[in-house]
């Protein structure tokens, strides 16, 4: 299932079709703040003691507290990129990578749940989508006709999914090369971007958890070979990936004459080192249709892979091609509940 296949420029060319749908005010600035998040008080007890209500509404909130990361800053620019039919906006930020060097756009969402006033001392789970193709200068996930955004809207309110804020940050430096997601030597350093730059950028603007629970990656071909590597080789960071028509080793021609390298972002060795090592535990989900290739290769991975501290699911999409409407109908068929349950959930205040 090589990921230059004519099949993969096909749902590149499908993913270049959501980034001309835009809106009114594209190009406006907007921001992700909730001003209530931090002004609202803690409720107190009375009388020293308080009430029973009182130490219940503590003790959650003392449950909120641990788990929530509050926004560190510094605060990025975003400008509007699309506006969904709720009114939430995709905004986009240009990020300069201080870890990386690389620097490069990222889109951002956050769902209405984001700014309800019950869920204002909070965090939120993040998931990081990233595109199949080359994902360079944009990632269609930023678009409104493949209904990522709203998908996870309506699942969120069925109780399939959780209300993620999606982070969609382009995928390579150029449309020339595959960097896997990774360091490879002498290149811009696309593994450091991707698992360090970005999650400490989402860190900056937005509420999310302290916990690796809070955090997942979704990709499609390209994207759901870097999605996979990244919760394989940084378990400690993130716990889940949505990967659907990926491949499960490294092919990108710029590895030649650095093998160990190579060899150190290869998701089959990586998933036998958390096997040996007995964890900690990741959750990989995994999507294919029945019209693309790769079905016994991806079958191959799971059983010899998902044993142990790994775990796996397997999405097969009837009648489904290799691109993102396929993927979004085998997320909204099982996949996301699946993965959502292995997540933490934004915590209500009351």
């Amino acid at each position: 299932m090589n990921r230059r296949t004519t099949a993969l420029m096909a749902a590149a060319v499908l993913g270049s079709v959501a980034l001309v749908s835009g809106c009114s005010d594209e190009g406006k600035p907007v921001s992700f703040d909730d001003p209530g998040a931090s002004s609202t008080p803690a409720p107190k007890g009375s009388g020293g003691t308080g009430s029973g209500q009182d130490k219940g509404q503590n003790k959650k909130t003392s449950e909120v507290a641990s788990k929530t990361l509050l926004p560190t800053g510094p605060k990025a620019q975003f400008t509007t990129q699309n506006t969904l039919e709720d009114g939430t906006k995709i905004g986009v930020t240009t990020l300069h990578g201080k870890k990386s060097g690389f620097t490069g756009k990222v889109w951002v969402w956050a769902p209405k749940q984001y700014f309800d006033p019950k869920y204002a001392q909070s965090g939120f789970p993040v998931l990081i989508a990233l595109p199949g193709g080359n994902g360079y200068p944009k990632n269609y996930w930023m678009g409104t006709d493949l209904k990522l955004q709203s998908s996870i809207t309506e699942w969120s309110k069925a109780g399939k999914s959780v209300p993620f804020v999606v982070v969609m940050p382009v995928l390579n430096p150029d449309a020339k090369y595959y960097y896997d997601g990774s360091d490879i030597p002498g290149q811009p350093k696309m593994g450091t971007w991707m698992t360090e730059d970005v999650p400490d950028f989402v860190k900056a603007n937005f509420r999310t958890f302290k916990s690796r629970d809070g955090w997942a990656f979704m990709g499609s071909s390209s994207g759901g070979f870097v999605g996979l590597k990244s919760v394989l080789k940084r378990p400690d960071q993130f716990k889940a990936v949505i990967a659907s028509g990926p491949d499960t080793v490294p092919d990108s021609p710029l590895w030649a004459g650095h093998e160990a390298e190579k060899q150190a972002n290869n998701p089959e060795k990586l998933a036998q080192d958390l096997i040996d090592k007995k964890g900690p535990e990741v959750d990989l989900a995994f999507q294919i249709g029945t019209k693309e290739g790769g079905m016994a290769s991806l079958n191959g991975f799971i059983a010899k892979y998902g044993k142990g501290p790994v775990k796996t699911h397997l999405q097969v999409i009837q009648g489904g091609k290799h691109n993102a409407h396929t993927y979004i109908k085998g997320m909204g068929d099982g996949t996301m509940q699946w993965i959502s349950s292995k997540l933490q959930a934004p915590i209500p205040s009351s």
